[in-house]
């Protein structure tokens, strides 16, 4: 999830996150992890350490890729999905990123599913009249051309159909490494058994796919990242936000654009699952950090300084340090977590959380990790790093 304009949320549905019920005549509790007894996803386990990173790439998203390659994982890949805008145009933004760096040359990129499992822009703005408008609707909004001229997003019309005028970074010069994003993701778990992690900063229909083309596929990565995922805030943010940018920061665009492929990825047996929801709206570029990153000039401080919007926060990026950094992790939650698929349900595509006891009996639900809040400035620090002196290939 990488916005150039105005996201919404809508309500979630919350249950406890206590591990077992409580006791006549007690409170319930949060069962809180610390970083001290997390996991360290992060931390060399001794495997290989490599990635693939499933996201809606725009002009200025590939902050996430430097920070895998500075903590010392091996990028196999990136993927462009259909989220914030059609698969074909995210994935060439992903090209165009890696491209600044040379980074092409050693990462390949692969273009992910058009189209969501069932939604479709009609279907989405239809949903819309019946439950309430999205301020940022991603690529299922109207497709407007004029907006494309000033260097705006592909929306609705054909998804084969690029808008170079949104290439702040440059049009990419390379071609895309293939165009099936599922079946290559499968191949590549498939030949690296429990070393791959997949990152997940978009929609979910290429994990939701590679999950059904290989019933093993998700138990023999390392673990799904992902950003997105609002809970418990999201309906008090969403109705009295004072603006539609206050809402922005209670947004789910990445589950609702395609609900029933966020319920397969979020249910499937994958070994860890981090979730970093509402925590992601924690820390934000400001002009004293842009500066600061671009007291070292390359193609990457300097775009950065020229085409951040200082109004969203750092969502990508915020997902991918808490895996990265677990120690740096200052305060999650774990609970059981399922997927609204209800068409005709106001919080389709909403996350649901369930404590211990509470949790259904008749479908199998995954206990993820879910992170509330990270050491901003330790944050900033390894964003810097990672920015200034990317890595270079071969790696």
């Amino acid at each position: 999830m990488y916005f150039s304009n105005l996201v919404l949320a809508t309500a979630v549905v919350v249950a406890g996150t206590a591990a077992a019920a409580p006791t006549a005549g007690h409170h319930q509790h949060q069962q809180r992890a610390s970083s001290s007894n997390g996991t360290a996803a992060g931390s060399d386990d001794g495997k290989p350490r490599k990635m693939i990173l499933d996201n809606d790439w725009a002009p200025v998203a590939f902050i996430p890729i430097l920070q895998a390659l500075d903590a010392g994982w091996e990028v196999v890949g990136i993927v462009g999905d259909t989220a914030d805008s059609w698969a074909l145009q995210t994935s060439l933004h992903g090209l165009a990123g890696l491209e600044l760096g040379n980074l092409s040359e050693c990462i390949p990129v692969h273009k992910g599913a058009d189209y969501p499992l069932i939604n479709t822009p009609e279907l989405f703005q239809v949903w819309e009249t019946l439950h309430g408008k999205l301020p940022w609707e991603g690529a299922f909004a109207p497709e407007n051309r004029t907006a494309e001229e000033l260097g705006g997003e592909r929306t609705s019309g054909d998804p084969q159909r690029v808008n170079k005028a949104a290439f702040a970074e440059g049009y990419p010069k390379g071609d895309l490494a293939g165009e099936h994003a599922a079946a290559w993701m499968v191949e590549q778990v498939r030949a690296n058994p429990g070393e791959i992690l997949i990152y997940s900063g978009g929609a979910f229909t290429n994990i939701a796919m590679a999950v059904r083309l290989d019933p093993e596929f998700a138990s023999l990565t390392r673990g799904l990242v992902v950003m997105g995922g609002y809970i418990d805030s999201v309906m008090l943010g969403a109705a009295t936000g004072r603006t539609l940018l206050e809402a922005d920061y209670v947004s789910d665009i990445n589950l609702k654009i395609d609900p029933e492929a966020a319920k397969i990825a979020l249910t499937a047996d994958f070994p860890e699952i981090t979730i970093v929801g509402n925590g992601a709206n924690q820390v934000f570029p400001d002009q004293a950090f842009l500066d600061e990153l671009v007291e070292v000039e390359n193609p990457y401080t300097t775009l950065l300084h020229g085409n951040t919007d200082f109004t969203l926060p750092y969502w990508d990026e915020t997902a991918m340090y808490a895996f990265l950094h677990p120690e740096h992790v200052k305060d999650s939650v774990t609970f059981y977590l399922d997927v609204d698929t209800a068409w005709s349900s106001p919080y389709y595509g909403n996350i649901i959380g369930y404590q211990e006891a509470l949790k259904p009996k008749a479908q199998k639900l995954q206990k993820v990790k879910y992170v509330l809040e990270i050491d901003g400035d330790d944050f900033k620090s390894t964003v810097k790093k990672a920015v200034q002196f990317p890595k270079k290939c071969p790696m």
